[in-house]
């Protein structure tokens, strides 16, 4: 969002937000909160999640250091959509709703940042609807390794997830139970379809992996 901007520009919206650290598991934001800031997240990770009527937590987004967030409730006034939670020991800038607004009018580049990234929060809740009308909690979790997944600039043709998420975070990813992703990854292992080495997932037979996804007719529990 901040690309088009120059270090001067930079340097005078830094000094116009309130920065402050968090550790991993605080609470950032509150659903339905009043708080209209939008935050820069400058170190670390975060995860906006929502929860569904039973508690069960629902992973919206995984946010490192150069992502925002906020940009909703600054721009249309409303309560917080989602909450967010740190991953990661992090540190955030707050910038006031309207500074952000002004931000906006003066930057007309910036502005066009932010469009793309609401375009891209339109196209991503898409397809998490069809996922969830059309595909087993086992085939939600496939699909998340396949989303995380980079082809190695090593060796090109093979994929890895160079930082794999917890169990949960995937699980949230997938809308699904935490066992659904151990006994999916399990599978997999098993099936020499995927490899677990230092923290590192690779992805042995990305093409098999993508058939499962295809594959109709699959009598797996959600």
């Amino acid at each position: 969002m901040l690309d088009g901007l120059s270090e001067q520009s930079k340097a005078d919206l830094e000094a116009r937000c309130r920065w402050q650290r968090y550790v991993a598991g605080d609470k950032i934001m509150d659903k339905n909160s009043g708080d209209r800031d939008v935050y820069f997240v400058a170190e670390g990770a975060v995860q906006v999640v929502n929860y569904s009527f039973a508690g069960q937590e629902i992973s919206l987004a995984h946010l490192q250091a150069g992502s925002y967030f906020g940009e909703l409730a600054a721009i249309d006034s409303m309560l917080r959509s989602a909450s967010v939670v740190a991953l990661e020991d992090c540190l955030l800038g707050a910038l006031p709703p309207r500074l952000f607004i002004n931000q906006l009018a003066d930057h007309p580049d910036m502005a066009v940042q932010v469009l793309c990234c609401l375009a891209g929060i339109v196209r991503g809740c898409d397809e998490r609807i069809m996922d969830l009308s059309t595909l087993t909690a086992m085939k939600r979790v496939y699909l998340e390794l396949l989303r995380l997944a980079e082809e190695s600039p090593v060796n090109p043709g093979n994929w890895l997830i160079k930082a794999m998420p917890t169990h949960k975070v995937i699980a949230g990813l997938a809308a699904t139970t935490r066992e659904t992703v151990t006994r999916a990854i399990a599978q997999l292992t098993v099936g020499d379809i995927i490899e677990s080495k230092n923290r590192m997932l690779f992805i042995r037979d990305r093409e098999r992996l993508e058939n499962l996804v295809r594959a109709l007719g699959d009598d797996m529990a959600r």
